[in-house]
Formats: C-alpha cells, structure tokens, sequence
C-alpha cells in the first residue's frame, strides 16, 4: 500500500531493454517517440539522434506492417554506427504478426492489448457469456505464446501498453468505458506473461484525462499487488497537446503518481518536436526526486477516505468555497498600495485577491479580497470596512481572535504540526472558516495531506484551500542554461505538487504565489490552468491533441494552430485532434468533437464517438469542423 505521507519509489523488478535497465533502484527513465515515418531510414535515425542528445533513453517508433518493422533493422544499425546505443522500441497496433517481427529487430516492443488480437473497435454494445469470454482469452493466449518465445529467444522486452481510447469492444462489453476495465484489459496479458514465465516487461496505462489515468494506474498496482506482480511502470498522459496547457495536464497527471512513489519511466506527450518533450520530462523526474530522505511525517489516513477510488471531501460551503462549487483561485498583490490589476478580459478572472495590509484605493467591483485580520479589524473599529467582498485572513497565532471578528467568512493558515486541539476546537465552532493549508516541508504534499487527513478523522468538514510558494526570476542563473524557462518550470512544480491534492478530492481551491519576477497573470493562469487538467474547473476551451508519429495521415501541427485560433473562445468545448484511428475514434468519448485521420490528407468527424462525415479532403476539414460546431449551437440554442 502507497505511503500517503512518506514518499517512497514503489519497489518493482527489474526488466533489461537493451543495455537500460528499468525499474528496481534504477532512476526514472526519460523517452520519446519518433514522428517520422519508419521507412525513412535517414529521417528516423536524424531524429532519434536528436531525441538521445536531448536526454532520451528509450526511443520508440511506430511499425505499422512488417515492411516498418523489417526497416528497423537498418535504424538500428544506423544509429549504433553512429555510436548510439540507445534502446528502440517497436510501437505495434492491430496486427500481431507485426509484432513477431519487431521482436527480431528492436530492443523492445509496444503491444496495445485493445488491439493485439481483438478486432477493431465498432463501439457497439456485444454481449458475451462465460464461456465465449473464456473462449476469447484462450485465442488471445494461443497467439500471444509465440511472440513471447521469439522474445524470450532474443532478449526483447516488452511493453504492455493500455490505452483509454483504444478499449476493445469486448472490454467494453463486461466492463464499460472504466478505469476498471482499463486495468482488466491490461490483467489479462500479464496473466499470461506470467504463466509462461516471461518478466521483461513495462506496463502502462494512459489516458488523456488525468483522471481516468491516475484512477486507473492505481487500480491496476493493488490488481498487480494481488497477484503478485512487481512489474515496473511507464508513465504518461496521452494526447496531453502543446504548449502550456501540453505541459500542464502532463505535470499534473505524471506528477501525481511520481509524488506517491510510482512510476520507472515517462514520457511526455506534446504536440511539438519529440526532442522538445525530454527536458520537460527530466525536470519533473528531478524535481519529484528531492523529496527522497525526506523527514518522517507521522499522519494516519482518515477511515473513509479510499485512495483508489477517492471520491471529493464532503465540506460545508463558506460562500463559494467549499460544498458543491468549483474550486476558487486565489491571487497575491504583488507591490503594496499599487492599484490591483486583474486578468486581461479574455482570461478567467481570479476569485479572490490577497491585498497585505491594505486595500487598494479603487476596489473593483464584484472582485473579492482578502486582508491581514489586523487590518481588517483596524479599518472595522474605524468604520471604513467595505460593506462586502472583503475577508479576514489569520495566522495560526490569531486563532483566539477568530471569534472577535464578525465576517461571514475568514480565512486560517494552518500547517500540518499545530497543535490540533487548538486548531480543531476552532475550525469546529466556527464552520465559516476557510482552512489555507501551506507546508515547507521537504515533502509537502505528504503534510499538506496529512492535515486534511487530520480533519477528515476529527470530523470536521471546513473547505481547504492549498497554497504554495515557489521562487523562480528570470535573473537564476540555473535557467541560463536550462532548455526550461522560468515560466515552465514554475508551472511544472505547482502542477505536480497539486496533481494527487486533486485527485484525491481533497481540493477547494489553489493559491499559487512566487518570490521572484512572473507576472501575476502567468500565476494566476496557471493556477487555473492546473484546475482545468484536474478536470475541476474548466475555463477555456481544452484540446486533446496527439504528438504525431509515422501513422499521422495529415499535417498535424498546422492543423492544431488552425483549429485552436478558431476556436480558442468556446469555453468548456473539449476538440480532439488525433492524427490516426489507434486512439482517435475512442478518445472522442471524453471530448465533445474530434477530428480524426482516416487516409492520406483524409479526416473523418465526430460528435464524441459517433463518426458524423467521412474522408472529407483535408484542405476542407477544419471549415467542416468549425461548420459542425456552430450548427450544434445554434440547435441547442434553439432548444
């Protein structure tokens, strides 16, 4: 069982790829995968050396036919020419005999089990006995025993890789669209992996909703743990995108499961450049990786709270924080007596704005603040205290004020190690107060944990906020050098130490702060940003986007420029943009439209899973999109 509190790496085995090692005491592997097509001998080897120079160990290429897979060979020999001996692995979709012979040729080899014997999806609702289900696996035995002996004959490993959008019809029939059934469909084949006794395996479960991934990586380690498996795990989110929003998600779902220990290698998934995917990946290794040695925080897990399937904590509302309501962002002035400047108009707005000491001369109207209990109490005694929108904030040596002060809602700072009679006592008479829990700690989301654990077992039900903060200038020297910005890696940190606060369900809000030069609308975005990748609060519109590789059927990168400027103001619409049918058709269940490769420059549409127009060229599909779009709306609106 994870350790909510004490960060731990999660004790695998060892699987050998090539001359790499994963799992065990082994550092966290960082990989990529090519965008080239596999037949292109010269752009392959040109591009997974670049991937090795960024910091890749693990290169991973698709092999559509035999033709791809035998093309590996000449990769390979290519690259290690060049004196790269970097392990490749082979990226097998649909057809099994592809497989048999990637293992000939690649260090290790990608099988998706929604497609490695089971046919192709038709999303259609089949039923099944018993004894046809049986019937089912003995097929998927009988031809998965000889690819493991060509594996086990040339020491290739392989990597059992389980996609959200990829589910067979057949898992879907007995277990529904379910992290549940994610887990099952990947049980399945390691149940015969076992049975024959072959152990160079890497597992991973992805999903482009950071949910769904995170809930069913989980499962599937107490499923592993059952039955005695120990096999190590590759990380990451699918389809996560580009850009901010790309880094984001990744963070936020990655870093979750790295936080509690779990997870030998990742991958970052972004529309961009493969190469361009490795330093963001090795930051989140390294940064994860300060927590080890880490002080003991002693903490119990509260009795009800389930941490494989979490559900959110029950609170009691304080205004709009807390109870049913989306989580709240919370903003800092940044200089004293300066004018509060809120977010541009196009960009979600922060909730509350933390102003010292001091009110700004101009209150905006409608804008919540927050101010230093001494001076509300100040400006109260004096008559000055604006009718509403203004909160007092405490620190923990104030609580025997809290019940002096009239307000309809406060705000306490509490570290987990206060003492907990006093704490308590308080937050239970006084069930207006918002808790802002903070932590130095080494391991802060282990303390920040440990003290809503602290209240979930005391019974007492007042909304958190998380607040941390972070110190990053663009004057660190570190940076000078660094392919990371300021800015990524500020969002980097916050997204990972947020990650499993969310979805554990224990998030009412996140104030995020920096000692150093970002600008306050980059805090606050990011803030929101974090949110939205947790799927607690959407506030712009979300694109699921895969990163491209030798199956993408059009040009990808322009295509999301494209749809992303068109669209940017649709608030809350989710658009996947999937460049091949491996993932495209079933990812469309957690979006609202997708755009999908069907054939060379042809795209087909869909309305979530439901295919609405076929191969329409693609110098036409995007307006077919976007016409798509608005004739919804306007039905709906007329509904």
């Amino acid at each position: 069982m994870i350790d909510l509190f004490n960060y731990e790496r999660r004790k695998s085995t060892v699987t050998h790829v090539g001359v790499l090692d994963i799992g065990g005491d082994n550092p966290v592997r960082v990989q990529s995968m090519t965008t080239t097509s596999t037949d292109d001998t010269q752009a392959s080897v040109e591009q997974s050396e670049r991937i090795i120079d960024a910091g890749g160990e693990l290169v991973r290429l698709t092999t559509q036919g035999k033709k791809e897979a035998e093309n590996l060979r000449d990769i390979s020999a290519r690259l290690r020419a060049d004196g790269y001996k970097t392990p490749l692995c082979a990226d097998v979709h649909f057809n099994a005999n592809v497989a048999d012979v990637a293992a000939l040729y690649a260090e290790k080899v990608r099988i998706n089990p929604g497609n490695y014997v089971d046919p192709g999806r038709t999303f259609k609702v089949l039923e099944y006995t018993d004894e046809e289900y049986a019937r089912e696996l003995q097929r998927i035995e009988d031809r998965l025993l000889p690819f493991i002996n060509i594996c086990k004959e040339h020491h290739t490993a392989v990597r059992v890789g389980v996609n959200h959008g990829s589910l067979s019809d057949r898992i879907m029939s007995r277990y529904g669209d379910t992290p549940e059934g994610i887990v099952e469909s990947c049980m399945e084949f390691l149940r015969i992996f076992k049975k024959y006794e072959f152990g160079d395996i890497v597992i991973s479960i992805k999903a482009s909703n950071t949910v769904v991934m995170v809930r069913s990586v989980r499962l599937l380690i107490a499923e592993m743990e059952k039955e005695g498996m120990h096999y190590p795990l590759h990380l990451g989110v699918t389809e996560a995108g580009e850009g901010e929003d790309g880094r984001i998600k990744s963070a936020v779902g990655i870093g979750a499961l790295l936080s509690d220990g779990i997870g030998d290698t990742i991958r970052v998934s972004l529309s961009e450049d493969p190469e361009c995917e490795i330093p963001v990946a090795a930051y989140l290794t390294r940064y994860i990786r300060r927590r080890q040695g880490h002080l003991l925080i002693p903490a119990e897990a509260g009795r009800d709270f389930d941490y494989l399937r979490p559900e959110r904590r029950q609170t009691v509302a304080v205004g709009n924080i807390g109870g049913e309501n989306v989580p709240v962002v919370i903003a800092t002035q940044n200089k004293a007596n300066q004018p509060v400047m809120v977010s541009s108009a196009d960009m979600p707005k922060p909730d509350y704005i933390y102003v010292n000491d001091t009110l700004p001369k101009q209150l905006v109207k409608g804008q919540k603040y927050i101010l230093d209990y001494n001076a509300y109490i100040e400006l109260a005694t004096k008559g000055e205290l604006p009718e509403d929108n203004v909160y007092p904030i405490f620190p923990t040596p104030a609580i025997p004020l809290i019940g002096t002060v009239r307000s309809e809602m406060k705000f306490l700072v509490l570290k987990y190690g206060t003492p907990s009679e006093e704490f308590l006592t308080c937050l239970k008479y006084h069930p207006e107060v918002v808790v802002v829990c903070t932590s130095n700690h080494q391991n802060k989301l282990g303390e920040q944990r440990a003290l809503v654990h602290q209240m979930m077992t005391a019974g007492v039900r007042n909304p958190v906020v998380f607040a941390q903060m972070y110190q990053h200038s663009s004057a660190d020297g570190q940076r000078k050098s660094s392919p990371i910005t300021t800015k990524e890696a500020f969002q980097l940190e916050a997204a990972a130490d947020m990650g499993a606060l969310m979805m554990d369900g224990l998030t009412d809000g996140l104030w995020l702060m920096n000692d150093g030069d970002l600008s306050a609308d980059d805090i606050e975005q990011t803030a929101f940003g974090i949110l939205q990748a947790g799927r607690l609060r959407m506030v712009k519109t979300e694109y699921i986007s895969c990163p491209g590789c030798g199956r993408t059927l059009y040009d990808l990168r322009t295509t999301i420029a494209r749809i992303k400027e068109a669209t940017k103001g649709m608030k809350g619409l989710k658009i996947g943009i999937m460049g091949c049918i491996v993932n495209g058709p079933g990812e469309m269940a957690d979006a609202d439209y997708g755009y999908v490769g069907a054939g060379r420059n042809k795209i087909s549409l869909y309305r979530k899973k439901v295919c609405v127009e076929r191969n329409i060229p693609e110098e036409d599909a995007v307006e077919h999109l976007l016409a798509l779009i608005k004739s919804d709306r306007a039905t709906q609106s007329e509904g």
